[in-house]
């Protein structure tokens, strides 16, 4: 998972291009959890079996079988993140746990390039005061607070 925000274009581009089925899950205007779990299941289709908790969202993301894939694996790139992030930080760290798992899970399933899951934070447009967007490799996204261990198994 890339924790360092990229611009949206030229990342999808890169996926479709290395042969990789895409899906976009824009969180813009998200400022809860029962929000997030709705753009979750809109945008990658999940079934209806899949409840509105971190553990149902956790086990659909190691599934995947309902979500079309390409000769290289999936990738999922979140957008308009930051107002969520920003106002439930606590949740949002949650679910950045739940996709880094999902796609340890399918580097661990399948190490090679095939189908597999990657999930990029994209940015629209240029970082903060139109300068370039942070980074921060594999440490907190952008915007979020330091993160703190937490339990694999999630209740709520």
């Amino acid at each position: 998972m890339t924790l360092h925000p990229q611009p949206l274009a030229p990342a999808l581009a890169a996926a479709e291009a290395a042969g990789r089925t895409t899906v976009r899950l824009d969180l813009d205007g998200v400022r809860g959890k029962a929000e997030l779990m709705r753009r979750c299941g809109d945008a990658l289709r999940l079934p209806e079996w899949v409840g509105g908790n971190w553990d149902a969202l956790a086990d659909a993301l190691r599934d995947l079988s309902w979500l079309p894939v390409a000769a290289e694996g999936r990738l999922v790139a979140v957008t308009g993140w930051r107002g969520y992030a920003g106002a439930r930080p606590a949740e949002w760290e949650t679910f950045v746990e739940v996709l880094e798992e999902a796609v340890d899970f399918w580097r661990e399933r399948d190490p090679g390039p095939g189908p597999g899951l990657a999930v990029v934070l994209a940015e629209s447009g240029p970082g903060p005061e139109g300068g370039p967007a942070p980074e921060s490799g594999r440490g907190p996204a952008a915007g979020a607070p330091p993160r703190t261990p937490r339990l694999k198994r999630r209740r709520g």
